[in-house]
C-alpha cells in the first residue's frame, strides 16, 4: 500500500513536469521563431524483487520477478517543425523555409563571443549599419558580422540569402544546418548551441524578406493536452486519498480493542 502512495506520487510529479513544458509552449505561442517542446513518459527502471522470508531458504532470497516503482519523464524534446510565416513589411525581417538556422554572434555579459543559431528572424539595423537580433546580437554573414551601408536607399535580400545594397552585393547570410538536431542544446527561448558531436552542413532553405516565422505551437492542441494532464493529475490525487483512507482504517480501526 505504501508503494501505491509512492507510485501515485510519481504520477503527479510526472504530470507536473509535463504541465511545465506545455505552459512554456503556451507562453511562447506568439514568440517569433519559437519551437515547441514535448515530454515523454517512461517507467522507472524495474527492480529485482526477492522474498524477504522463505522457509526453504532461511537466509532469505529467491527471486520473484521485477516490478516498476512508478513513472518519470523520459526526455524533453524540441519539435523543429516549420512554423507559419507572417508578412511584416520590414525589410530586415527574415523568415526561413526549410531546414536551417541563421548564425548569430552572441556576446555574453562577460564579453565572451560565441556562435549561436536561431530561426527568429526579427532583425533590425543599427545606426552603424549592423544587422542585429531583437536583443542586439549581431547577425553573421559569410564574411563575418553583417553590415550594410547606412546611406543605401534599398536593401534587398534574395531567397539565397545574398544581401544587396542599391543592387551591389554586400555579403551573403551565413545559413547553417546540422546532421542531427539531437546535438543541439536550447539556449534561451529561440537560440541553439551545438554540443560535442554536432556536425554542420549547408542549409537547404529559402530566405523570405519582409516575413517572420511564427512559433509552431498549436494553441488548441496544447489546451486539450493541458486538460488531459490535469485529469491525470487529479486521478493520481484520488488514488492517494483512497490509500490514505485505507491506511487510516488499518492503523486506527482494525487493531482497536473493543
Amino acid at each position: 500500500m505504501i508503494r501505491g502512495l509512492y507510485t501515485a506520487w510519481t504520477g503527479m510529479y510526472n504530470e507536473q513536469k509535463r504541465l511545465d513544458v506545455l505552459s512554456n509552449n503556451l507562453a511562447n505561442s506568439a514568440t517569433v521563431g519559437f519551437k515547441k517542446e514535448g515530454a515523454t513518459s517512461q517507467s522507472f527502471d524495474d527492480v529485482l524483487t526477492i522474498r524477504a522470508k522463505n522457509n526453504e531458504e532461511p537466509m532469505g532470497g529467491g527471486t520473484i520477478g521485477t516490478m516498476s516503482l512508478g513513472v518519470k519523464v523520459g526526455e524533453v524534446y524540441t519539435d523543429y517543425g516549420q512554423g507559419a510565416v507572417r508578412e511584416t513589411g520590414n525589410p530586415f525581417d527574415l523568415a526561413l523555409e526549410g531546414d536551417g538556422f541563421f548564425a548569430i554572434e552572441y556576446t555574453d555579459k562577460n564579453g565572451a563571443v560565441t556562435t549561436r543559431y536561431t530561426r527568429a528572424g526579427e532583425f533590425n539595423m543599427t545606426r552603424d549599419g549592423y544587422i542585429t537580433t531583437a536583443d542586439g546580437q549581431h547577425v553573421l554573414g559569410q564574411a563575418g558580422v553583417l553590415q550594410v551601408p547606412i546611406d543605401a536607399s534599398e536593401i534587398v535580400i534574395d531567397t539565397e540569402g545574398r544581401v544587396f545594397a542599391d543592387s551591389e552585393l554586400i555579403d551573403t547570410l551565413r545559413l547553417v544546418d546540422f546532421e542531427n538536431y539531437d546535438f543541439l542544446k536550447k539556449f534561451g527561448e529561440t537560440m541553439y548551441m551545438p554540443v560535442n558531436g554536432a556536425t554542420e552542413k549547408p542549409a537547404d532553405v529559402r530566405v523570405l524578406q519582409g516575413y517572420t516565422e511564427q512559433s509552431n505551437v498549436n494553441v488548441i492542441k496544447e489546451m486539450v493536452d493541458m486538460i488531459t494532464i490535469t485529469r491525470a493529475y487529479e486521478a493520481n490525487q484520488r488514488v492517494i486519498r483512497s490509500l490514505d483512507t485505507l491506511l487510516d482504517a488499518d492503523i486506527n480501526s482494525v487493531g482497536r480493542v473493543q
